[in-house]
This record gives structure tokens, sequence and C-alpha cells, in this order.
């Protein structure tokens, strides 16, 4: 099974990304279990150093594996490497670890410990989880993706740049190098993100790479129980976003009801749907977050609730809030529900251009190259002019506006 229009990933929850209330074993397992509206699931190794494939493995037990697409993903070594704080563990094409060499061995090792934990034998889609710049660019590294294809642990191979956003040129140039191998990417894109992530989507289309979206949520706004004054727990990722963002974001959001309402959408089925009408976008990811409720005057909502609502645009069945119809829904589900001037219209009221520093490779990186960010080079650059990206223009953050304080 090719990936599904609706997709889960073991980072909702709160158990092994930090957002929201971390649900106990018998409750996540169940959420992530697939099936009812959402066929796919995705899993990374280096969450909890492989905890969340064998929860996920016990969600998956006495399924037929053809009655789901299961979604893995290799990349941090957490097997020799040692985590270095907040960063997380190093990518196994750091050269502390171990030479060019060794690149196959490694991709094959951890590949088959993933689905070991995961107690399968395949995956149908193996994603490069967060690659460096030599991910991004080793043929060593992904003739080592292609014999682990070959092998028969994967049907499919793609790449998942992150954590963070940005990698605009990196995956670009990824996929002009490998588009024989690459199937899938992963990219962040929502209503409120629309950049970067807009600026790969030509190159995706160009190359017959399909491409799954997350953060499709925005860190839980679309959810619709995040507010201005949401009190976040200090462990939550979210507390890492800029001071306003949820005040900004609610602002946005409210511009963007009416069009939700006109088609008996809720906000997230609104994002979702505003995904899929973007070019390659096949499939969406977002994160479900059981919220705190620690004041803030909102009500959370239960987790299986904002489950259910995602597997509607998966399956076809009526939205109960708003009656939406089967055919409406059908529609969302192939990306047809909005017009071009609909989605047009949420582009520009979600335009989020210069509004961060991004990852990957950037003018504005000076010095050594980081695992997270590079300087500009010449191919990459040559990238740039193919597909018409001014890097100072298009991939650099504006400076904010001065302050009249008179």
């Amino acid at each position: 099974m090719d990936p599904t229009t609706t997709a889960i990933g073991t980072w909702s929850g709160g158990r092994f990304m930090h957002f929201g209330e971390p649900l106990p074993d018998e409750r996540l397992a169940a959420l992530l279990c697939p099936g009812d509206g959402i066929d796919t699931v995705i899993t990374a190794d280096a969450y909890s150093a492989g905890d969340a494939d064998s929860l996920l493995g016990q969600a998956l037990q006495g399924m037929d594996r053809d009655s789901y697409c299961l979604v893995g993903a290799i990349g941090h070594d957490f097997y020799d490497g040692e985590r270095d704080g907040a960063r997380g563990f190093p990518r196994f094409t750091d050269s502390r670890l171990r030479a060019e060499s060794g690149y196959a061995d490694y991709i094959r090792m951890a590949t088959e410990r993933s689905l070991a934990r995961l107690k399968v034998e395949r995956f149908d889609l193996l994603l490069l989880h967060n690659p460096d710049r030599t991910g991004y660019s080793s043929p060593a590294v992904w003739e080592g993706m292609r014999a682990v294809r070959d092998a028969g642990l994967t049907r499919l191979l793609g790449v998942a740049p992150g954590p963070a956003n940005g990698f605009t040129l990196d995956l670009i140039d990824c996929l002009e190098r490998f588009s024989e191998l690459i199937d899938w990417a992963m990219i962040i894109l929502n209503p409120l993100e629309p950049w970067p992530g807009e600026l790969v989507l030509g190159a995706a289309t160009a190359h017959d790479v399909s491409l799954i979206t997350r953060v499709v949520d925005y860190g839980g706004v679309f959810h619709d129980d995040v507010l201005p004054d949401h009190a976040f727990a200090e462990y939550d990722h979210r507390k890492f976003r800029p001071e306003g963002w949820v005040r900004e974001g609610r602002e946005k959001l409210e511009l963007m009801r009416p069009y939700a309402e006109r088609h008996g959408l809720t906000m997230l089925q609104l994002a979702c749907a505003w995904n899929l009408a973007q070019p390659g976008v096949r499939c969406v990811a977002p994160t479900l977050i059981q919220e705190s409720g620690l004041g803030g005057g909102s009500i959370p909502r239960p987790i299986e609730d904002k489950r259910a609502e995602l597997a509607e645009l998966g399956d076809g069945r009526s939205v109960v809030a708003g009656g939406t119809t089967d055919a409406a829904l059908a529609a969302a589900r192939g990306s047809g529900l909005l017009s071009a001037e609909e989605v047009d219209a949420i582009r520009e009221i979600g335009d989020n251009t210069g509004c961060m520093g991004l990852k990957g490779a950037s003018t504005e990186h000076e010095g050594p190259s980081r695992p997270d960010r590079w300087q500009l080079d010449e191919a990459l650059s040559g990238v740039a002019c193919r597909w018409g990206i001014d890097p100072a223009r298009d991939l650099a953050q504006r400076a904010l506006a001065p302050v009249n304080e008179t």
C-alpha cells in the first residue's frame, strides 16, 4: 500500500515528541493503530531511541500486513553516537562515527533493527530522516538506501528534511541527483506556514516525487483548542516558538474560518484540504495533541476526537459538525474541494515569508558547517538559479520593522 491521504505519526500523543500531555501505552497504541479512515502510520527509529517503534509494533500485532501502509525513517545514530542535549543524536554520516564506506552497512543495520522492533518484515516506505549535507548529496548514502530496497526491506524510498524548517535547496538538489530512487519526500506545510515548503513543490512534481506534509496543524492551532493565553508545560516543544505565535495564528485562523464554514469543514480539515490542493501533495500527517488545559480558558478536546476528525477525510464518511456530504469529503480527499481562488486567498492570509531563519544551505550562515546549517555553495547556487529561487530574497529572514515609539 502506498501512503494514503491521511496518516498518523508516532510523534503524536506526546510520548516520543513533547507536544501536549503524554498518553499512556494503551491509549497511545489505540490512537496509532491503523484503520477507521487512517491507514498510514509513520515512525522514526530515533524517537526515544527505538521506543516509538516498539510501541507501534504492539499496536500492529495481529493486523493484516497488507491492510495498512507502514512508513519508517532512519538517520540518527543512537547506537554508536552520543546524544548532544536538545540537538539529539548525530546523523550516521557524521565523520566522527564512520567513513563513507560504512554508510551502507549502517543503513542496513538500522533498517533491520527498526523492523525487528516493529515485528514486521518490511516497510512500505523508508525515509532518510533529517539528513545533513552529506545525506542529501552523497551517492554512497543513496546506494545504501537502494540496497535495502533491493533486499526487500522496503518497497519505496524517500527523504524527510528536518527537524526544523528549511533545507529548501538541499532537498531540491537531492531530488535532482537521486530522483531515480526517491518516491516520496516529507515536508512542513500548512496554511499558516506556506513558506518555504511551497518552494519545493515544482521540483517534486517535475521529478515525480509525491509529498507527505507534516505540521499541518500548526502546533495545534488548527485543532481549535489552543487559545492566545494557552499555558504550555515547560517540557512542551512549542515553548521554543516565538512569543505571540498563538495570538497571531489565531487572528489569521479566524480570517480563514469562513472558508471552512462554506464547505462544512473543521479548521483542521480545511488545513488538510488546502495542503492537498498543492502540487504533489498526496498525504497529510498533522500532529495529534492532547492539550493539558493548564489555564488559558480553553477546554482541551480529547485527542481521539481529533483523530476521528482527520479520519473523516480519509474514508469519506460524513462530517458530523456541519453535515458535510460524502461527495464533498471525496472532493477534499482528492484536493478538489477548494477552488483555485480560495487556495490563493487562504495562502495570502497565512503568508509567513521571511518569518524565521531557515535551516540547511543559507546565505546567512558563516563559519564551519553544522549538522543542520551550512553555507550556500556553488552547486546549490546553481540549483537556486535553475528553479528561479533568489536565496537572498526567497530564503532569508526579513528584518523586523523598527518600532515607532513616538
